[in-house]
């Protein structure tokens, strides 16, 4: 295990700040800056560079900090073969998983559910976030695994399919919008449209089903952008206009009437959902486990 001067140091790079370490650790910052001093000293390097208020890893620092997830990354590894030597089902460990946001509200809870009850030692964590942003936290070590839409950007990480998705326009059933069941491709420039966020892998397919189309963003009339699937959902229920939702997102509302599937000629949005890892991660205990574990839990052949 690595030792808590270590774990400090991890902290501060991390947050570039002695005083948040120090609210992270609930240690205070004197103490954080001695585990630092020390290691500094072991290392006769310095760590940091320090301008003003404000710190940056240093070229040790980096290095430093690039061993030591080395290091985390092999421990966790060891904890899980460990623990699951003599019982597959005896699995300790800490997964932190990460989830774009359609995913994190309507596809994995009742996966994480079913893995807890069958891996009750394991500590999970889920960050909800846009795919841009959890592909970024990937990156910076803050989680172990990530499950997003859609494939762009990814050339940084090992990625393999999840689930499939269709991305449907829908409106309130209120709206005048359901006067007409059907429209053109053209007919979509003329109508006032919700979109979501900017770095929302729903946005980016929905971007490119279009462009396929020859039609640009700035020639829609875009109501507002929003940032989340329940924020949209909860405008369009509320408003005129169309919005460009998951099935799976708004398949109760559909049910109930609330909402109303619009029906565009020749337009069609299916996306695919991805598990992404850091290259060197991929066969991880846990999060091969887990992978396997929601794949079954789909029925999707392993």
């Amino acid at each position: 295990m690595l030792s808590f001067n270590h774990e400090v140091f991890l902290e501060v790079a991390r947050q570039l700040s002695f005083t948040k370490a120090s609210q992270v650790l609930y240690i205070s910052q004197p103490a954080i800056t001695k585990h630092i001093q020390q290691l500094e000293k072991h290392y006769k390097a310095s760590l940091f560079n320090r301008k003003g208020n404000t710190i940056s890893l240093s070229e040790a620092g980096r290095t430093l900090f690039d061993f030591l997830m080395r290091a985390k990354s092999i421990e966790k590894q060891l904890e899980y073969e460990i623990n699951t030597h003599r019982d597959k089902f005896h699995a300790k460990g800490e997964l932190k998983l990460g989830a774009s946001t359609t995913i994190a509200l309507y596809i994995i809870p009742t996966v994480l559910s079913g893995f807890r009850k069958k891996h009750p030692e394991v500590r999970i964590s889920l960050l909800n976030r846009n795919t841009e942003n959890v592909l970024k936290a990937l990156l910076d070590n803050e989680i172990d695994l990530g499950i997003v839409e859609g494939k762009n950007k990814m050339s940084q990480v090992h990625s393999q399919p999840f689930l499939a998705d269709e991305v449907v326009p829908v409106c309130s059933a209120h709206s005048y919008l359901t006067k007409k069941m059907k429209y053109t491709i053209s007919d979509i420039k003329d109508i006032p449209i919700v979109l979501r966020e900017r770095g929302s892998g729903t946005l980016a397919v929905v971007k490119h089903a279009l462009g396929s189309h020859g039609i640009k963003m700035s020639d829609l009339k875009i109501s507002i952008r929003l940032g989340g699937t329940e924020a949209l959902k909860n405008f369009v229920l509320a408003d005129d206009s169309m919005g460009f939702l998951s099935m799976r997102a708004v398949s109760k509302e559909l049910a109930s009437g609330e909402l109303v599937r619009l029906y565009i000629d020749g337009f069609t949005v299916v996306r695919q959902f991805y598990f992404i890892q850091r290259h060197g991660d991929e066969n991880h205990g846990l999060n091969d486990a887990f992978i396997k574990f929601a794949k079954s839990y789909y029925n999707i052949k392993l």
